[in-house]
């Protein structure tokens, strides 16, 4: 009978294992071998746990027969990195034998880095710099590569990412913050382990950038030209001037106002207002463009940040011209004084010019362009107006037929809309020569009667002396023949004889011409004849001191003596 003397012998007492993290249930973890030299049931060896633990069991499945060691649950290097495991051979006859099995198990890259963060300011003011934007740390409970983690954000960003202490970062800005340009920014910030495969994780961060007035307003222009016409309505809105502000709020908010102008005189208050809120500009009174033309001011655009900040831009106002004012007639005088009367002799050629009217207009341009018709005249077709300048011509010749008088009224129109016009009108004497006596207008006979006899006593004086001038000569020509052969020289204006000082003649015998006229006549000669040079007359003081009174009391004299 075989005695059961011989206990279980393991091939070896400590077996040491490696296991991957996350191998699949079922997964072999190793195999223990016992024997026995006993024969028969007593040799007969069967495997189980010693002193297990309840986490061994749930982890390890153990074969009784052919000792082997299997998964019965996933492992996790992060929970537990070893396992010691005690197994038991028992023989058929109740004896046993021990072995441990130390199991360890490898890390696998199956975790990604982990961010915590600790602090984080979303809202910053802009123009901060080296701002503290957030601090947060990372970690990866991996072991090794699978540990060691790196942190980035994007590369287009002004911000950074600075290492502190050990896994802690603080995000800071790395240059001025402009809202203006960028109010919000979006940051990705992204770790990454070290591992095979790597793994890594993104945390998403909101930075919104607050205002700060840093911008004054701007004109959408730097000069305005606006344009009203003349006689507007008070309070009339004539233009607008806008500004923005790139600020946000308050600091974007902006009013209007009038700055002093250049020029002090310029009573700008009574002139135009602007509407703070929106920039309006409604003059405040009826501008007329005959008393200004244009003006000028600035205008300031102020916002209500703190500190405020403020602009400036150019205005001008052109006042536009409207047709206000009639054409005024320059000439002839219409202020109901004594008309003018023209002189026109009867043998003028057709276009004699008898006259021409001239008118001016307060206006401007178009508004100012003239022209000229005749509007109403005694005899039709005798006389006409040139449009364009004004100038009064006879049309055809005269006739001894045509009456004497005439009174044209001429129409003085501007190119206006509507046109304004204003009439001009004349008296026309025809007369057979400019001495024949001034015929006076039967309306203004009563005032000039008394000059009208002195007309007379002048003209008839101007004949005599006429009459005296032509004996003169006669005589002095034929005194001349007489003593033609005796010439002292030729040349000269002398006489060989006679009682002649120099070269005037006396036809009283008093060695001087009359003391009613005089004139001097000077001979040439050369080639045995004789020609007058010249005559020149020489009026005494009392006809033209006698003249002078009757252009005093009859100013129409003067051209017709003038003319004679």
């Amino acid at each position: 009978m075989d005695i059961n003397d011989n206990v279980p012998e393991f091939a070896k007492l400590l077996y040491e294992v490696q296991i991957p993290e996350d191998s699949p249930i079922g997964s072999q973890v190793a195999i223990v071998s016992a024997r026995d030299l006993d024969i028969g049931t007593n040799g007969e060896i069967s495997y189980a746990f010693s002193q297990a633990s309840e986490d061994i069991r749930k982890t390890f499945r153990l074969s009784a027969k052919s000792g082997e060691l299997l998964l019965r649950q996933t492992l996790d290097f992060e929970s537990i990195q070893t396992y010691t495991v005690n197994i038991q051979a028992t023989d058929g006859g109740g004896l046993s034998g021990t072995c441990v099995v130390f199991v360890q198990v490898m890390d696998l890259n199956d975790n990604p880095p982990e961010l915590t963060m600790s602090t984080l300011i979303n809202q910053i003011p802009e123009n901060l710099q080296d701002a503290l934007i957030a601090v947060f740390s990372v970690s990866d409970p991996d072991s090794g590569d699978n540990g060691r983690t790196v942190c980035s954000i994007q590369d287009d960003l002004p911000f950074f990412l600075k290492p502190s202490v050990e896994n802690f970062y603080t995000l800071v800005i790395s240059t001025a913050l402009d809202r203006e340009t960028r109010s919000e920014y979006n940051i990705t910030i992204t770790v990454t382990d070290l591992g095979t495969p790597r793994l890594k994780i993104e945390h998403n961060i909101t930075v919104l950038v607050s205002d700060v007035n840093d911008n004054a307003p701007a004109f959408t222009q730097t000069s305005y030209t606006l344009f009203v016409r003349e006689n507007n309505s008070p309070a009339l809105h004539i233009g607008s001037v806008s500004a923005t502000d790139r600020d946000s709020g308050t600091n974007a908010r902006v009013t209007y106002s009038l700055l002093s102008p250049q020029d002090p005189h310029l009573p700008l208050a009574s002139l135009v207002s602007i509407n703070a809120d929106n920039g309006h500009l409604f003059a405040l009174r009826s501008l007329d463009y005959e008393a200004l033309q244009a003006f000028e001011f600035r205008v300031g655009a102020t916002d209500r940040g703190s500190p405020e900040l403020s602009s400036e831009a150019l205005v001008r106002v052109l006042v536009l011209d409207a047709n206000d004012n009639s054409p005024f007639v320059l000439y002839p005088l219409q202020n109901g004084s004594a008309p003018c009367t023209e002189l026109v002799p009867r043998a003028a050629e057709p276009g004699y010019l008898v006259t021409k009217v001239v008118a001016v207009d307060g206006d401007s341009g178009q508004n100012a362009w003239l022209s000229y018709q005749l509007l109403k005249a005694t005899e039709p077709g005798l006389f006409g107006v040139w449009a364009h300048n004004g100038e009064v011509r006879t049309s055809r010749l005269l006739s001894e037929r045509d009456a004497a008088k005439h009174r044209l009224v001429v129409l003085v129109k501007d190119n206006g809309e509507p046109p304004r016009s204003a009439t001009a009108t004349l008296h026309v004497l025809l007369v057979d020569g400019f001495s024949q006596p001034y015929l006076p207008l039967p309306e203004a006979a009563p005032a000039q009667a008394q000059a009208d006899s002195l007309t007379v006593y002048l003209v008839v004086a101007l004949a005599s002396v006429s009459l005296l001038f032509l004996l003169s000569v006669l005589l002095f020509v034929a005194v001349r023949l007489c003593s033609r052969s005796r010439a002292a020289s030729v040349g000269r204006c002398s006489v060989p004889e006679g009682p002649f000082p120099g070269h005037l003649v006396d036809v009283s015998g008093t060695e001087t011409l009359s003391q009613s006229y005089q004139y001097e006549v000077c001979l040439t000669g050369g080639s045995g004849t004789n020609e007058f040079k010249f005559l020149k007359p020489i009026i005494p003081n009392f006809v033209a001191q006698g003249a002078e009174r009757v252009n005093e009391a009859n100013p129409s004299f003067r051209k017709s003596f003038e003319f004679s």
